[in-house]
């Protein structure tokens, strides 16, 4: 018989996160970074599901305060133990989750590979919103990179000059919204910014790098560091004004430097597949397809039970 179960304590974590990352090998993190998302969330749960004690598959619903009224939610089921109703148990139980905090929708991800659980998605209600491509650069005999900014403009790191925190926030204020699938976020204000965005266990002034015009602050771009080896590029934001003339090239450039330097071995990143100046950029650069994610936005079940 199916059980499904909240995670108490980190014996509990850490399956959850082994099925995920047995599902997601090409997305594997750690604890730490599991608990980095967790942190940056208005509210989180995290589900087990099982079958006479055998760990079929995991199940966690976020809310982020810049979309109140939608749980992001991971459902992972293992290969081996599908169309058993391990995901549907899940989804019942983060809708009863969602439903008593008010929220409206979910938000799912299934992988740009996975015909499957998308036609899974797609029979239950859910409709595409956006999609993005997985993008790799193994650093594996990669040479430190040029960086070149655009006359007038230096890049420095955020541990050099913390007191441009503010400066970073108004260039995001001003970028997200050009992000396809993001036209209607709100940022939260400064300080929920900073906790839950710049300050996690993940991020680190000295891998976020800024990049100066006049001491003005035109453009950031930081690395997530979620795996030992692996690193993530986060955000790379650009003023509208200071488009098109290379720095986001040298802003992602440094931020490979920084990468060889500290010994890592991957760069992941994925674009949104109607971003083309960012597509062409990390082609450039070296960036080799991965495995994307395509994002649906779906109903919420009520009144369910197991």
């Amino acid at each position: 018989m199916l059980e499904v179960t909240a995670c108490v304590g980190e014996p509990d974590e850490l399956a959850s996160l082994e099925v995920y990352n047995t599902v997601w090998p090409q997305d594997a993190v750690t604890i730490e970074a599991v608990h980095s998302f967790r942190d940056s969330a208005r509210d989180y749960i995290d589900y087990l599901v099982r079958d006479d004690g055998v760990i079929l598959g995991s199940g966690v619903g976020a809310i982020f305060a810049y979309r109140a009224r939608r749980v992001v939610a991971l459902i992972t089921v293992l290969a081996g133990q599908r169309r058993r109703g391990a995901g549907t148990a899940l989804y019942e139980a983060i809708s009863r989750w969602a439903s008593e905090r008010g929220a409206r929708e979910l938000e799912v991800s299934v992988a740009g590979n996975d015909p499957q659980s998308l036609s899974v998605a797609q029979r239950r209600g859910f409709t595409e919103e956006r999609r993005e491509v997985g993008l790799v650069l193994s650093l594996d005999g990669v040479s430190p990179r040029r960086v070149q900014p655009p006359a007038g403009v230096e890049i420095v790191t955020w541990a050099q000059r913390p007191e441009l925190a503010r400066g970073m926030y108004e260039v995001d204020l001003e970028t997200r919204p050009d992000i396809p699938g993001f036209q209607d976020v709100a940022l939260e204000p400064f300080e929920g910014w900073m906790a839950h965005q710049m300050q996690r266990p993940t991020d680190s002034p000295e891998a976020t790098f800024i990049a100066l015009a006049g001491g003005q602050v035109v453009g950031f771009a930081k690395l997530s560091l979620t795996a030992p080896t692996a690193a993530g590029h986060s955000l790379t934001a650009v003023r509208r004004a200071w488009r098109g003339r290379g720095i986001a090239g040298a802003l992602k450039a440094t931020e490979i430097n920084w990468a060889l330097a500290n010994g890592y071995t991957e760069l992941h990143t994925s674009n949104e597949e109607r971003n083309a100046p960012i597509k062409r950029l990390n082609a450039r650069l070296g960036y080799r397809p991965g495995i994307g994610r395509i994002y649906l936005v779906g109903p919420i079940l009520g009144g369910l039970s197991r």
